[in-house]
């Protein structure tokens, strides 16, 4: 068997594809990036959720997008556009966007025109 890194301790998750070992920005295979379907056309599974967080940000508010089943690039392009839309940065991280500042009630508007079923999540 290859020696090959499938754990990591420093993020605590997978960080390479099981099907074709690369790491998951490098992968090209049919699982796309793993856990995520490979599939950037409009979703049909279960719904996107997008919240507020203010922990571990000192004290700054983003919103944050979960749950959206596109790949790698189809998340960095829909990022693009949220941040252009919202006039804000941000970033992606561990499959969920976030964008800089309470944005909730326009993400959700854009994500709901795009098909999503996007819903809001905590408070």
């Amino acid at each position: 068997m290859p020696d090959r890194l499938v754990y990591s301790t420093d993020g605590g998750r997978v960080t390479h594809c099981p099907v074709c070992h690369q790491p998951y920005r490098h992968c090209r295979c049919e699982s796309g990036s793993g856990s995520q379907p490979a599939s950037t056309s409009a979703p049909s599974g279960g719904s996107v959720r997008v919240s507020r967080e203010r922990a571990q940000r000192g004290g700054k508010t983003v919103t944050v997008i979960r749950g959206l089943p596109v790949s790698q690039a189809g998340l960095e392009t829909l990022a693009r556009d949220l941040k252009r839309l919202c006039g804000a940065g941000g970033t992606v991280k561990d499959g969920a966007i976030e964008i800089q500042g309470d944005h909730r009630d326009k993400v959700l508007a854009h994500l709901q025109q795009l098909g999503y079923r996007a819903k809001r999540a905590g408070g």
